[in-house]
């Protein structure tokens, strides 16, 4: 039988990584006024502090701050989390970072700081909160695992973004991977693949909203509901048999370029 709790998160605790702003703000938020208390992680100290501030008014929102771009740092964050909490229901892996160059100038330091965010840091964080979530898990309530991809890993972007691309590619992958190992333990492993949402990294999407959305299948650019009723569903128990699955909330974006490289093909 439906009730009124199914996508609630009542009593349950939730870590969102990059939560300071973009998506990752936007999930925090929704969770909160779904009922979870949520703790936030950024690299910057000030900017992590100043959103806890600020989502406050929704629920017990707590700045955790902390790179989680090397195993050091992403330890560091679960030791942090593990004297604050006994368990953890809820991981979001959102914390990301992009490099735009041409081919021929393509650096490596660009490379190793996308590759280490987007992709490293995920497995890695995970691994170090594992203890925490098989704490939480159990048949009847399963810990979650979330792991913001991208459209970029299921369609080629046409910008010069070789590291963003692949590391989100790498990122659906792994989702599944690391989705078959850990259901033994009651942990379900999810992805979501986002398209237009404005926030820092997608500058276009954030200034030219209206002019990005008249290329979009649906119209507009994504808004917060989108990304927090789709961080909501998988996070709840709505989303309880949904594993190794990357929900697409893009708009209709992945589908138009799709159809356009068949088009050409053809």
């Amino acid at each position: 039988m439906l009730t009124n709790s199914l996508f609630s998160l009542e009593g349950r605790v939730a870590l969102v990584t990059g939560g300071s702003r973009g998506i990752g703000r936007m999930i925090a938020q929704g969770f909160l006024e779904m009922g979870a208390k949520v703790y936030i992680s950024s690299r910057k100290a000030s900017a992590c502090l100043e959103t806890a501030e600020a989502l406050a008014p929704y629920g017990t929102c707590i700045a955790l701050p902390a790179d989680v771009s090397t195993v050091a740092g992403a330890k560091a964050l679960a030791e942090a989390y593990g004297e604050r909490e006994p368990h953890l229901d809820i991981l979001v892996n959102n914390a990301g970072a992009a490099w735009l160059a041409e081919f021929d100038a393509y650096p490596e330091k660009g490379w190793d700081k996308v590759m280490d965010l987007n992709l490293k840091a995920p497995f890695f964080l995970t691994q170090a909160l594992a203890p925490a979530l098989r704490a939480a898990a159990s048949e009847a309530r399963p810990a979650k695992v979330i792991i913001v991809a991208s459209v970029d890993g299921q369609s080629v972007n046409p910008q010069e973004t070789y590291a963003y691309g692949a590391s989100k590619a790498g990122v659906i992958m792994l989702t599944r991977r690391m989705a078959l190992r850990l259901a033994k333990d009651n942990i379900v492993v999810s992805a979501i693949a986002p398209g237009a949402f404005a926030s820092e990294m997608n500058i276009a999407a954030r200034d030219q909203a209206d002019r990005l959305g008249q290329q979009i299948p649906a119209g507009r650019i994504g808004r917060d509901s989108d990304m927090a009723g789709t961080a909501i569903f998988l996070a709840s128990r709505a989303g309880d048999y949904v594993m190794g699955a990357v929900v697409t909330v893009d708009g209709g974006v992945t589908l138009q370029t799709f159809s356009a490289s068949m088009a050409e093909e053809a």
